[in-house]
Formats: structure tokens, sequence, C-alpha cells
């Protein structure tokens, strides 16, 4: 038997993997290791004597409402297999709070790499960097192309007002797991319900797509092998995606960005394009207008910071499970500020 670790019974995961997945742990000896990197949901990698499997499961303590939905996870993967976009293969979900007082799933490991810090891209050329790219925006492109109906996903979501439901959502969420008072925040929500789109199209959106939250064949030229995290998945609006990723991406030059402690560095080197030309590129794929980009990377700026927010919540209260949480609570106002601008950039356009 494995030992345990921080939300991860081994006694209860042995149990349950012997009524659910026999063929995988048959009695003999197994381990498991806590996969860092992840902001949000744990996520565990299980050395079993017959295969290593991914076990995800909700982070320790309170959560907000609807987050961290360990059955909307599972549905998605299980529904985007076979469609061209690229998906661990889902094993078992288990619902009963019996086995870890919370619900999880179990998914196949996909070979690759996770590309989360600056190190981690630095020893690739710029060629590659420039190939990566262009897999990460062609995998979106690819997502928002699928049609929810085909796959299975007609009732996942309600895509009529999707932003303007979004805000409100994400301004109940600010309200529960704030730590601190930050009044540009409030303006900020005020400011983005002013600008949302009239005409917005709908599509399956990730809802955190960035390139960290992928896995990455290189055994060739490299490929997108695996996404990752679809806690936040829904039918909304594509441009909300885009918007998204644009956030996370790092420019080279962009003192602000250092200050977001996710996925540092990564694309600030020689070879990436820069934020614009990876709006440029989703763009000629998809043929989507993005006029309206600056009100997207508002929106995204606003919901990264409460997320994080969260994080930091948990974080000041001793819930997080790995290293690299203490600078998260710093990015919040930075991501508010950042915010307000883009929606000054659009009411000056």
């Amino acid at each position: 038997m494995s030992t345990d670790l921080p939300g991860l019974p081994a006694a209860s995961i042995e149990k349950w993997f012997q009524a659910t997945l026999p063929d995988l742990l048959d009695g003999g000896p197994w381990h498991a290791e806590l996969i860092s990197g992840g902001l949000s949901n744990i996520t565990y990698r299980l050395h079993l004597p017959h295969a290593t499997v991914i076990l995800r499961r909700p982070p320790l303590g309170q959560v907000l409402p609807s987050a961290h939905d360990m059955k909307r996870e599972y549905r998605i993967q299980t529904a985007l297999a076979g469609t061209g976009v690229p998906v661990p293969r889902t094993l078992a979900l288990c619902t009963d709070p019996d086995v870890l007082g919370c619900p999880f799933y179990v998914m196949a490991e996909v070979p690759g790499q996770i590309m989360r810090t600056a190190d981690d891209t630095a020893g690739l050329t710029p060629e590659t960097r420039s190939a990566l790219a262009a897999g990460l925006v062609r995998t979106l492109a690819d997502l928002h192309g699928v049609n929810p109906s085909s796959a299975g996903l007609a009732d996942f979501g309600r895509p009529q007002g999707y932003c303007a439901r979004q805000i409100v959502r994400w301004g109940e969420q600010w309200q529960r797991s704030h730590t601190r008072e930050l009044p540009d925040m409030d303006v900020l929500l005020n400011r983005l319900s002013e600008h949302v789109p009239t005409h917005s199209e709908a599509s399956i959106v990730h809802g955190d797509y960035r390139l960290d939250n992928t896995i990455v064949d290189m055994t060739e030229s490299p490929r997108i092998a695996g996404v990752l995290d679809w806690e936040l998945s829904t039918l909304g609006d594509p441009l909300a995606d885009l918007g998204m990723t644009l956030t996370y991406w790092h420019d080279h030059g962009d003192t602000d960005r250092e200050l977001i402690p996710v996925a540092v560095g990564v694309t600030t080197q020689r070879g990436f394009p820069t934020s614009r030309e990876v709006a440029e590129k989703y763009a000629a794929l998809t043929g989507r207008d993005l006029s309206l980009l600056p009100f997207y990377l508002a929106f995204s700026s606003m919901k990264l910071a409460v997320i994080l927010e969260g994080v930091h919540a948990r974080y000041i209260r001793g819930q997080t499970v790995s290293e690299g949480y203490e600078g998260v609570g710093a990015a919040v106002p930075v991501l508010v500020s950042k915010a307000l601008r883009e929606l000054r950039a659009l009411a000056g356009a």
C-alpha cells in the first residue's frame, strides 16, 4: 500500500480501485505522487502494478459553489474523445463521498511534457517554439469548431448571454473569496457589464486554455497531445477562451505579466509569437472578428484575478498542498488594473 498524501488516503483509494478498476490494482505494490503546478484542483500520478494513471480531485478546504466540478471535467473529456481535440482517456468517475470526501476521477496518463516554466521552453529552438505556439492556437480553433450537439454536449451550458452571466457569477465568487478590499474590482465589474458585446458566437469553451494546461509530444515536431484542466468548460463565447489564452501569454518585456505567477516567462523566448500574433493566427484560422478583443482581455483578467484570489485565500488558510503560492495574492490588483486599461482602450477606440 502507498503512503497517504494530502487529500489522498491510500487505504480508501486502494479499496476503490479494487472495486472499480481491479485490472489496474490487483494487490501489488503501488505508490502515488503529487503533481505540482496546479493552482486549483489537485492532481496525482498513481503508479499502479499494471498502469500509471492520473487522479484529479477538488482542492482541500471549502470551495466556491459550482467550482471544481469533477463530474463536469469527466463528462467533457469523455465526450471529446474522437472529435480530434486531444484529451486524456477517462477511466472512471467516483461520486461517493465516503472514498475521499469529494468527487474525483481517474484518467489515463498521456506521454509528453508540460511546459510550466521558462526553463521548460529555454532549451527549444526558435523554430520549435514557433511550431508549438501554432499547434496551441490550432487546437483551440479545433475545439471551437466542434459541434456541441454532435459531441453529446448540447445541454452543457447556455451560450446565450454567456459573458453577462459570467460577469455576475465571477463577481459573486469575488464576494465569497476576497481577503481584502479592492474597490477597483467593483469598478471593473460595473464597466465590464456596460461593455458586454451585443452579439457573440457560441461554441464549447475550455475556460482556462493556456500552454501549461496541455501536454506536448516532442518526439518529432511538437504536437499538442492532450488538453487538461477542463473544470471551467461550458458552452459560451469562443472569444472569451481566446482572451484567457492571451491573458496568460507572456510577451517579452511585459513587466506586469512578470508579477502574475502562472507560467511566467514561458513564452518570452525568441521564436514564440507575440500575443498580438497569436490573436491574428486564431482569427485567420476561424474567420472571427477581433475588433472587441480588448473587452475579452479585460474580462479574462477579471476572471483570473478572482481565481487567484481564491487560491490566495486557500494559501493563507494553509490549504494548499504544493509550493509557489506566496506571490499569488499580489497578482490580483495587477490584473484588475490591466483590465481597466483594456476597457479604457476599448472606450477610446
